[in-house]
């Protein structure tokens, strides 16, 4: 991985997360966001770079926003492009400046170039109070909008980074507005190179250096921050390779991560089996799909309460999946196929020998038998009956459980 370099998710059409939201772009601009783990990455001078290309190759480019913050070379990346003039501010006895949305409508670009996608606007400064409302706007309006934001604004996000660094997250982005990018590309720099930008003056004035390099830009910090960028753009790939080979009904097993799912019903000792799968998904990296199967008529399956097993599921950062179906075994295998699922745990048989002759075989059998031809791992799990009952230990504090990296999950 080269610093500065950017890593896309192209090719977003999806209207994702926020049905409520969803018809605010339909039909609109193609959306772009330059992500990076922390200011001074190289965002808006990645921006201002694709917006020249774009001009060069004849596309009608304006700036909507841009804030260089006194650096020299996203200074002069901004010559020879059309700025839109900003509105000017009188707030507490101050003279801003901000984003002249109306202008920018007006003007009516192919492309707007909006820098700091998390900005609050200045009270007064026009009909929303936050920069992606206005994004949102000029999207709608048929506008290709590129724009940039750092991982600490995304909402779901921001309380975690809050506690790793210890500082405040007062601006922060709803999740679905940048998932609503067509392409997200993530401006990467290592902590060392940051750190040394930072040294040489290239991102803060220098008379702030030395707060920064001792807080917010501490190394610890820059290398958490720069895994929750990594991870949330792993996530966004991993939805889209899923939903182009569903798409395109792709037969064959795609290894480019691992997927594991645990397959429960509420007997006893399920809550140990979802523990130990937990467990495994941590070690894998792994993000954890739930799956309960019952009869389409309801009767057939396993009639026990799992309420508190989809409590515990929560508690671990698992997905939960409620399915129907009058073949449990071949459920779980069309689950898996259609989310690419690399390994599954199940819990081993409490049939008898003597039932399992004459139903066609155990539980397990049936799953590896509808699996196999899939190349899907599958590891049985013996089931213990518990100490104490399954609500009981819902509440048990799960050391090993896997936050997932985003919301929505």
């Amino acid at each position: 991985m080269r610093n500065g370099s950017p890593y896309s998710v192209p090719g977003r059409t999806d209207d994702i997360t926020n049905a409520d939201n969803d018809s605010t772009v339909e039909a609109a601009g193609h959306f772009r966001t330059y992500l990076g783990a922390a200011a001074g990455v190289g965002k808006t001078y990645a921006m201002l770079s694709e917006g020249r290309r774009r001009k060069e190759r004849g596309t009608d480019v304006v700036i909507g926003y841009v804030e260089p913050h006194g650096r020299r070379l996203t200074e002069e990346m901004t010559h020879g492009l059309e700025v839109v003039p900003r509105k000017v501010v009188d707030y507490r006895e101050t003279r801003l400046t901000e984003m002249d949305t109306d202008a920018v409508l007006r003007r009516h670009p192919k492309v707007a170039l909006i820098d700091e996608l998390a900005h609050t606007n200045v009270p007064g400064s026009g009909g929303h109070e936050k920069r992606w409302q206005d994004v949102m706007d000029i999207l709608a309006a048929g506008i290709d909008v590129i724009t940039t934001v750092n991982i600490q604004h995304l909402e779901s996000i921001a309380d975690e980074v809050e506690q790793v660094t210890g500082a405040k997250v007062r601006e922060r982005v709803p999740d679905w507005v940048v998932r609503k990018a067509n392409q997200i590309e993530l401006v990467d720099s290592s902590p060392e190179a940051l750190r040394r930008r930072m040294l040489h003056g290239n991102i803060y004035p220098k008379e702030k250096v030395p707060q920064a390099l001792t807080h917010f830009f501490r190394t610890d910090n820059l290398i958490a921050l720069r895994e929750l960028a990594l991870r949330f753009l792993a996530d966004e790939t991993d939805e889209d390779l899923l939903r182009h080979l569903r798409q395109h009904k792709a037969q064959g097993l795609w290894e480019t991560c691992e997927r594991l799912m645990v397959a429960v019903t509420g007997a006893p000792g399920t809550d140990a089996l979802l523990h130990r799968a937990a467990r495994m998904a941590t070690r894998l990296k792994s993000e954890l799909d739930v799956v309960h199967v019952t009869t389409a008529d309801g009767t057939g399956g396993d009639r026990r309460p799992v309420g508190d097993l989809k409590v515990l599921a929560a508690d671990l950062g698992a997905r939960w999946h409620d399915l129907e179906g009058d073949n449990p075994a071949r459920a779980i295998a069309d689950f898996a196929r259609s989310h690419q699922i690399t390994q599954i745990v199940i819990g081993s048989s409490q049939r008898s020998r003597w039932r399992q002759l004459l139903g066609g075989g155990s539980n397990v059998t049936r799953v590896l038998r509808e699996v196999g031809p899939l190349g899907i791992d599958v590891h049985v799990i013996a089931l213990r009956k518990p100490s104490r009952s399954p609500a009981a230990n819902v509440h048990r504090p799960a050391t090993a459980a896997r936050t997932p990296a985003r919301s929505g999950g």
